[in-house]
């Protein structure tokens, strides 16, 4: 029997590769930046094609770094940025405009001329609230702004896909073109009901279908990989076994895949998944109705809450501000005071996701006075993610109208004790963080390994999680209310504001 399972893991500002084995050890890793491009104020794009041979160049590194072939290698499964959009042509196979990423704000307007009826329409079909965080209004853009672009899209010339499929269909020497469901449903054009894509919304936005790819299951055949692709030695081909959205393969990889089971993940946003098994929950307070899995024909549900910046403000705080150098000096400033003098710091740099969803809101930092220090403001800045998170966690209780017992969490800001520990506080829940807080990946890596046979069962993938620390509230709910309501006033005074100063 083969010996790894890979994951291909590509995030919003890196590409990674995480290898695996059968006792679900991560034995080999590789990760590679690249690069942001802000042509203007509010956009952010990637080049496509330097995501490929990035990803490409962390698979090579990652198998070259344990001294392996494609011999050893059971199989691909793969997550990946959800939303980001990007258009080629069907012919080259190269990309006509950067990809256009999630984050971007050059449609925050998209929607605005949108009728009430085309509202409720979008909301009731797919689950989702019509935003231009979504994939159809980048697609749009895309067909109208480059020039040529919507007349090779009527002829059938044209491919559009998100992150995954793009990967999918450069590893295949661009034979497959395909998607999973959880990354279909986020682009406002899947029916959430039908699960498939919907003629009537493709009419709404004017999008041709042919420019869609197919949709397959999470766990599914997804071909195989050209031969060389590792090198020039080693002509092997390996199977593609699993492609699913990043939120959702770190719910997978928390096995949360039980109805009320919670998963936070704390990357460059925050996002917050609870599974609702076969039943969609439409939220009345600002939360998504997502995909969680599609796997052996069933297809499960969550609600989603999504933050836009949560890891990144540390980012925001060194290259930005230039007041730390890392994030280990972020962590220790947070003891150097004991507490963050009523000082809030809001990082809605692009605006507010759930459960605000305001395009308009901007960034502000609340409560300075004369005795304020760097501290100060690092603290505030590491608290807002925990704030967001909490602001989602509060949403979905109202719609459950049940409390939440326990969160379970993954992502590279988990490492900080002080955040997780905040979190815990604040939300008056338990915070559980796994000795393995690569998550996403081993989602994408499980899904892969259960569709192959290289694991028996869930009951085998249980088996081999190992529990990390579970953080516990410590606060008394006084302190906690009152600094939440410190924290909303700040929120609010943020809202709207490019509409009210232009």
């Amino acid at each position: 029997m083969k010996k790894y399972v890979i994951t291909l893991d590509e995030g919003t500002t890196s590409a990674r590769t995480v290898v695996v084995d059968k006792s679900g050890k991560i034995v080999s890793i590789n990760q590679v930046e690249f690069t942001q491009f802000f042509p203007q104020a509010g956009w952010v794009e990637h080049d496509a094609l330097e995501i490929w041979n990035s990803q490409r160049t962390t698979l090579v590194n990652a198998i070259n770094n344990l001294g392996i072939t494609s011999k050893d290698i059971e199989c691909i499964g793969i997550t990946n940025q959800r939303e980001t959009t990007i258009v080629w042509d069907r012919e080259t196979g190269n990309p006509i405009y950067n990809a256009i990423v999630w984050q971007d704000k050059r449609l925050d307007n998209y929607f605005v001329n949108f009728s009430q009826k085309e509202y409720d329409l979008l909301r009731q079909k797919t689950g989702l609230i019509p935003n231009a965080y979504f994939s159809v209004s980048k697609l749009a853009w895309i067909l109208d702004n480059v020039k040529g672009a919507r007349e090779k899209a009527e002829k059938g010339q044209l491919m559009f896909g998100t992150v995954n499929t793009w990967l999918i269909y450069r590893l295949t020497g661009q034979k497959v073109f395909a998607t999973d469901h959880t990354n279909a449903q986020r682009t406002l054009l899947y029916n959430i009901h039908k699960n498939d894509w919907d003629d009537e919304l493709l009419k709404l936005f004017n999008i041709p279908k042919s420019l869609l790819p197919e949709i397959k299951e999470c766990a599914d055949d997804y071909g195989l990989t050209f031969p060389n692709l590792l090198s020039k030695k080693d002509d092997g081909e390996i199977q593609i076994n699993s492609s699913i959205g990043d939120q959702q393969s770190a719910l997978y990889g928390q096995m949360c895949i039980n109805t009320g089971e919670v998963k936070s993940t704390y990357g460059t946003g925050c996002f917050i998944l609870m599974n609702t098994g076969t039943e969609k929950i439409f939220s009345e307070h600002g939360i998504l109705t997502t995909v969680a899995l599609a796997k052996d024909n069933k297809i499960t549900y969550a609600l989603e809450g999504s933050v836009m910046i949560a890891g990144a403000v540390t980012k925001w705080l060194k290259e930005n501000l230039k007041i730390i150098y890392d994030y280990e000096e972020a962590e220790w400033y947070l003891e150097k005071v004991k507490d963050n003098r009523e000082v809030y710091f809001v990082p809605s740099f692009s605006g507010l996701g759930s459960p605000y969803w305001d395009d308009s809101s901007r960034g502000a930092i609340f409560g300075l006075d004369r005795g304020t220090k760097r501290e100060h403001i690092i603290r505030a800045a590491i608290e807002s993610i925990a704030y967001q998170a909490n602001d989602v966690i509060e949403a979905m209780k109202k719609d459950l109208k049940k409390d939440i017992k326990i969160i379970k969490v993954d992502g590279g800001a988990t490492r900080s004790n002080y955040l997780m520990q905040f979190q815990a506080s604040i939300s008056k829940t338990n915070v559980l963080r796994p000795k393995n807080i690569e998550t996403t990946a081993m989602g994408a890596a499980y899904l892969a390994g259960l569709r192959s046979g290289f694991w028996k069962d869930e009951t085998e993938i249980k088996n081999i999680i190992k529990e990390g620390f579970e953080f516990k509230p410590n606060m008394s709910e006084e302190v906690a209310n009152k600094k939440i309501k410190g924290w909303k006033s700040a929120v609010s005074r943020t809202f709207s504001w490019l509409v009210d100063t232009n």
